[in-house]
């Protein structure tokens, strides 16, 4: 690629060629017309006469050979380790007797010097996926919180001052150890896979019951927004692989769908969304109790999908996804 100062772009080398080849003039007086030396005149003349026009543009400056590059068999080898035992340059480089940055220019040049472009699990590169419309999977999933006790909890008060927070809380039952239970807040998350809208609501179990109450009020939700639900995924949690749970999914039109054994991974929107979940809202600021912090959750979640950018989708906020949704922008 010529480069901003160049003399001569890929258009003027063809005039320069085409005065000497075509009408004839000497190489010097089409060099001093150009203001370009007398070989390089030459060399665009001689490579118009061989190639034509398309001889006009750059040539890689890659070399025909490269003697000292790493052979083949040994990059294979590199790769296999760092697929398969997750290796850094310097491991693999001590394992194969060369240099870390030989092994680094290789990862570099196979696209894995990143652990997070490769599957944790299996070590093959990452398969991303997208439904191409509202609608077409949601994931649902259930994300657990300890309670906060009244005072706020050992995140922000300390680890002493939040044991005493939790013994003055009241309502709460004791354990063996004279110790107050806090409880779980059971976050039950479902985020639609095209758009990355998210509906949330916070319960004291994980049962199918509840489960299945929750599917069928997001199902509702979306449905208010023009958004109709014709599949579900979710784990092979007990909810999710009761009779009740797939009756109820039936019955509302959706097919369910559960991820595979011990592979979070194909659920990995929620897994995301739980993360930022978990930083956005639910440790993201000093709660004084439990009940303040579940009153911030609907803000939270109108925060993320009508305001929060979405890298994924574009830096723009999920709703801008669903059409024609009344109260889109606001």
């Amino acid at each position: 690629m010529s480069h901003a100062n160049a003399a001569l772009t890929p258009k003027a080398r063809l005039k320069l060629a085409r005065l000497i080849v075509d009408d004839g003039w000497s190489v010097a007086t089409a060099a001093k017309q150009y203001m370009v030396s007398w070989p390089t005149a030459k060399r665009w003349a001689e490579r118009y006469r061989v190639h034509g026009k398309a001889g006009m543009a750059d040539r890689p400056s890659r070399p025909l050979t490269s003697p000292n590059r790493t052979p083949q068999a040994m990059v294979k080898k590199i790769v296999a380790l760092r697929w398969r035992k997750r290796m850094g340059p310097v491991q693999i480089a001590f394992r194969l007797g060369l240099p870390p940055s030989t092994v680094h220019a290789v990862l570099v040049r196979c696209r894995i010097n990143r652990l997070r472009y490769i599957d944790r699990v299996t070590g093959e590169p990452i398969r991303r996926y997208e439904h191409p419309y509202p609608g077409a999977m949601i994931h649902v999933d259930v994300t657990k919180f300890g309670n906060i006790p009244d005072g706020g909890g050992h995140r922000f008060v300390g680890r002493e001052q939040g044991e005493k927070n939790r013994v003055a809380t009241p309502g709460k039952p004791r354990s063996s150890h004279h110790n107050p239970k806090m409880g779980t807040a059971f976050v039950h998350t479902v985020i639609d896979d095209h758009s990355r809208v998210a509906y949330a609501e916070i319960h004291e179990d994980e049962k199918s019951v509840t489960a299945i109450a929750v599917l069928e009020r997001a199902v509702a939700w979306f449905a208010a927004r023009k958004v109709t639900v014709e599949r579900v995924l979710s784990d092979n949690g007990s909810a999710y692989r009761s009779h009740a749970w797939r009756d109820a999914c039936t019955g509302l039109g959706i097919k369910p769908k559960r991820t595979r054994p011990y592979r979070p991974q194909t659920n990995g929107k929620i897994e995301r969304f739980h993360r930022t979940l978990n930083d956005g809202w639910a440790y993201a600021k000093f709660y004084g109790s439990e009940t303040v912090r579940r009153e911030a959750l609907p803000a939270w979640i109108h925060e993320y999908n009508h305001h929060r950018p979405h890298t994924a989708i574009g830096n723009k906020p999920p709703i801008s996804r669903l059409t024609n949704v009344v109260g889109q922008y606001t």
